[in-house]
């Protein structure tokens, strides 16, 4: 989260000594460099880069890499003596064999320089890059401007070579030989013997209207060309000056041969050498970054110091011990810290212990031994607790209070409204010593605990106070009785309770094990990680005077704007959701923040001095923060794409020639290294990257400088990426690289095209093939079924024949025999009659015979076709039934196949004869036609029609079996029949 409300700070605190930076150490004996780092210099991509014995290391805060130019393109030597980032972005390379510049993907190396060992470098306000050589006494000041080289010097003018350049306020170009300066420009140079300086002159700096010259000997002051020794503040010895490097806050900064470096600031040096945690005593290069850190290189490593949200201050400052036991700010605007030492005071920018002579006007001094809880009362009194006893300050005197044993820890102090100073100690109880002295004490098993207070707090309305305990609860005690108490089962959070304090609101918190709660007004809630906390055990809390709250807590030290705390706790206050989430900054290691488990047993442990800044206490010292003035880095990094891998081939990404990188087919393994370049705090930079063609939102990957894919289809790709810094500032441009991976052949469009034609060639010639066979099958069938019916028509036709031949002869023959039996039998017998009616029988018998035989053999469909047969069944039917049959028959559909022809001749029968047995229908309709490569016949009537229901199983035999004809002929039959309106039979078979 960017602190948008602070300040911005790009340098480091002047206020602060060395040992108060953060800082960070790489060792070339664990593989950092390859031999000593000689120079530093940032291009204004953000790297930073280092030159050493062994060649020119590239470096982006957490990764070091050996940078190579082209392959056709070699630096003069290795062995790199001084680096130079000029105004036009060139990287200028001194080496011990000649001078390089680097700009654009391009290494240009001057003929004139080479072979000659180049040492300082400088570009002066013109753009004129001035080079000094070293050599066998012809030693050579040269200048360049627009790539042409003019050189000063030669012979023994400049002795063994120029060692230091520089250019003042007044742009006077001063360098240095080994026994004296010279002011070369403007005007007529001048030179200025310095006959102190040992080992020559190593570097200048601006001091005003002076200027500073490093020597071994110290540092020499020049003004209107008189050199008088520059005094060092505190310096107890000479320094062998090596480097000058004055910060951007006002701060000199001086690397010396043999005491690490040290830090002049605000009137005062103070030193950071090996012994401290420095690379090393031998300092070869100073150098301050864009943001404001401070780097130095040394024989054995390269260190960087930067400013901390959060600075420690410590034995180091004058506190009487590291362990910071309590933090008392007072009225005065002084800060008390107990510590295992004694009793410290922060005062006018210096610590003091009490205790000493200086602090006991009376004789009466206050104890050395171990200062534990503090605390002061409304009459201005310091309380202090302690292995020594406990007393207060009044006046710088101190007062041993008595009635209250000694030798158990007190863990907190309060004071009601009464002015009663109420003290809980560990082992006796709670004691409360009045306004005149008196004391009385309460028991904690009085107050029905086995554990005892961990913290107190004063109740400002009601009277009394607030205790909370060492295993959990919360109880209000008031005139010897506790009136209310709150447990983990009413929403306490869980565990200790670490600190209480009142709000401006008059809520009262709860800093405890399982969360910050807040109780008001009877009602409970507790922040903790559902609220978005990023843990759970909190120390102690304190507002701010913007009023945002300050918590301390096993996992950092977190900021919650006041915003967020007002809103969560008008929720609370209004039955609404107590898990709301907060908006919170997290201050951790990196930024000073010393993280402990648990909470310090006294109190308090955190106090507001009077200029806002919050002081608490920790296991090395008493930390600081200052909510008005956090540094802010609001500089985006620069990012960058570093390098391209796939399938282990690296491929050049800086190649301005080859802006889209062309990759083989079939690459499997696709690695993308990226970095952002910020080297205040790389560790906590945040990346997100995304591959348009692949991934269809931002990947957001925490530090990780490394995107992996696998398995990428052929195509063109653009992998952008982007950054934040240690602030949380984002570069939201990026960086991008474009590159494409090749088809193979089998991916190609013009392959996928081939393969999708054979497919659908395969695919069209199996269709064909089925086709024809389904016809066959078609055809076998279909002739199947016409040799089925043909070979039912011969049996129909045999029948009819027997029928017409047989029985209708017997019949006939039976009819003559009763004619003859009643001609001779008398006229008026009574067989007379039933003779007639047995002929009458046999007549009608015949005549259905004849008829049914002319059904099985229509001698009209074999000798004029289907529509003539059609069209004559009709009218006979009409003639027979006497009910009118309006009848089409289509003569094309005449050439239809005999067998087909049949079968729809049979269909026709059978729907006429249901029409005539069950329909009462007084027209028909029939139509037969073809069309379409159909036939179809439609037959209709107005009767009183049928159920359609009743007839999901088939219905009855007539309808099975003129379905069956029509599914024989690869046909469809439809049936449609609504009572009372009737019957429609369609048939359609395909024609052949």
């Amino acid at each position: 989260m960017v602190l948008a409300c602070c300040p911005l700070s790009f340098a480091l605190n002047p206020d602060l000594d060395v040992s108060q930076y953060a800082h960070t150490v790489w060792k070339t004996r664990e593989g950092f460099a390859k031999g000593s780092i000689s120079s530093i210099a940032q291009t204004p991509d953000g790297y930073l880069w280092l030159g050493t014995d062994f060649g020119l290391l590239r470096f982006d805060g957490v990764r070091n890499a050996a940078w190579e130019p082209p392959a056709d393109q070699p630096l003069p030597s290795q062995s790199i003596t001084n680096l130079l980032v000029s105004r036009d972005g060139s990287l200028w390379i001194g080496t011990a064999k000649g001078l390089a510049r680097w700009k654009d993907g391009k290494l240009t190396q001057f003929a004139q320089l080479a072979g000659v060992v180049i040492y300082p470098l400088h570009e002066d306000r013109q753009g004129t890059v001035w080079v000094g050589t070293i050599a066998l006494n012809d030693g050579k000041l040269c200048a360049i401007q627009d790539s042409v080289v003019q050189c000063h010097g030669g012979g023994d003018r400049f002795g063994h070579g120029v060692l230091a350049l520089h250019e003042d306020g007044r742009s006077n170009l001063w360098m240095s030989v080994s026994n004296g300066v010279w002011r070369w420009k403007p005007g007529t140079p001048e030179f200025h013997p310095m006959p102190g300086a040992l080992d020559g002159i190593q570097s200048f700096a601006d001091d005003h209207d002076a200027l500073l010259i490093g020597t071994a000997n110290g540092i020499q002051r020049l003004v209107n060309n008189k050199a008088t020794p520059y005094p060092v503040s505190g310096a107890t010895r000479q320094f062998r000056v090596q480097r000058l490097l004055p910060d951007r806050d006002g701060g000199l900064w001086i690397g010396t041969s043999n005491q690490g470096v040290a830090h002049v600031h605000q009137g005062r040096t103070d030193t950071f050498t090996l012994r401290d945690g420095l690379s090393g005593d031998y300092v070869t290069a100073l150098f301050e970054d864009r943001e404001g850190s401070i780097w130095i290189a040394t024989l054995s490593g390269l260190d960087r110091f930067r400013d901390l949200a959060v600075p420690t201050f410590a034995v180091a400052q004058g506190l009487s011990s590291a362990d910071a036991l309590s933090v008392l700010g007072t009225k005065d605007g002084s800060i008390w810290i107990g510590t295992p030492g004694g009793l410290s005071r922060w005062r006018s920018g210096q610590f003091a212990t009490l205790g000493s002579d200086r602090y006991k006007p009376d004789g009466n001094a206050a104890p050395r031994s171990s200062a534990h809880s503090l605390f002061q009362d409304t009459l201005g009194r310091i309380w202090v607790s302690g292995t020594g006893g406990i007393g207060y300050f009044e006046q710088d005197r101190f007062v041993p209070q008595s009635g209250v044993p000694g030798g158990s820890p007190v863990h907190a102090i309060a004071e009601d409204t009464e002015g009663n100073v109420w003290i809980a100690q560990q082992d006796d109880g709670l004691f409360r010593v009045s306004r005149g002295g008196a004391v009385q004490h309460t028991s904690w098993a009085e107050l029905g605990r086995k554990d005892f207070a961990s913290a107190l707090v004063a109740d400002p309305v009601r009277g009394g106070i607030w205790i909370g305990f060492f295993e959990s609860g919360l109880a209000y005690f008031n005139n010897g009785q506790v009136r209310v108490s709150y447990s983990v089962a009413d929403g306490l959070g869980e565990g200790r309770i670490n600190n209480l304090r009142f709000d401006r609101q008059g809520a009262l918190w709860a800093a405890t094990e399982g969360g910050l709660s807040r109780v008001k007004s009877g009602r409970l809630a507790t922040l903790h990680r559902r609220n978005g906390l990023p843990c759970d055990a909190a120390h102690w809390d304190i507002e701010d005077d913007a009023d945002s709250v300050w918590l301390y807590m096993s996992c950092g030290l977190i900021r919650i704007p006041a915003v967020d705390v007002e809103a969560w706790a008008a929720g609370v206050d209004n039955d609404r959701d107590p898990t709301r989430a907060v908006h919170i900054t997290v201050f951790d290691s990196s930024d000073g923040v010393k993280t402990r488990a648990d909470a310090a047993g006294y109190s308090p442990q955190a106090a507001k001095s009077a200029d806002g800044r919050i002081w608490f206490s920790s296991l090395e010292g008493v930390m600081v923060v200052d909510p008005r003035h956090l540094p802010v880095n609001a500089i985006p990094p620069p990012v960058n794409v570093e390098q391209v891998t796939a399938d282990r081939r690296p491929y050049d990404v800086a190649s301005a020639a080859n802006p889209r990188l062309r990759m083989p087919p079939l690459v499997r393994d696709l690695q993308i290294d990226y970095t952002a370049l910020s080297l205040v705090a790389p560790e906590k930079m945040q990346f997100r990257y995304k591959l348009e063609g692949r991934d269809a939102d931002w990947q957001d990957v925490g530090t990780r400088r490394q995107a992996f894919y696998t398995d990428l289809s052929p195509g063109n790709y653009r992998f952008r990426v982007t950054a934040s810094n240690n602030s949380g500032v984002w570069n939201e441009t990026g960086a991008t690289i474009d590159f494409t991976i090749a088809p193979a052949y089998y991916q190609t469009t013009w392959f996928l095209a081939l393969s999708v034609a054979s497919v659908l060639a395969a695919v069209w010639t199996a269709h064909r093939v089925r086709l024809r066979i389904v016809e066959r099958h078609q055809r076998e069938i279909s002739a199947l079924n016409e040799r089925m019916m043909k070979a039912q028509e011969q049996e129909r036709i045999r029948i009819a024949g027997e029928l017409h031949d047989g029985v209708m002869q017997e019949m006939l023959a039976a009819t003559m025999m009763l004619g003859t039996a009643k001609r001779r039998i008398a006229d008026d017998s009574a067989a007379t009659a039933t003779i007639d009616k047995v002929q009458q029988k046999l007549i009608q018998a015949g005549t259905d015979l004849r008829q049914l035989s002319h059904d099985l053999h229509p001698p009209l469909l074999q000798e004029a076709g289907l529509p003539k047969a059609v069209q004559g069944y009709c009218e006979q039917f009409s003639a027979a039934g006497s009910i009118p049959v309006d009848c089409h028959a289509d003569d094309s559909a005449g050439e239809l196949s005999r067998g087909a022809a049949l079968a729809l001749f049979r269909i026709l029968q059978e729907a006429l004869g249901n029409v005539a047995k069950h329909a009462s229908a007084s027209r028909i309709t029939v139509r037969l036609a073809r069309e379409d490569g159909l036939v179809t016949l439609v037959v209709s009537d107005n009767g009183v029609g049928l159920d359609c229901g009743g007839l999901a199983t088939g219905g009855g035999l007539g309808l099975v079996m003129m379905r069956e004809r029509a599914m024989q002929l690869n046909g469809r039959f439809e049936f449609d029949s609504t009572p009372g309106h009737g019957t429609t039979i369609r048939v359609n078979i395909p024609f052949r």
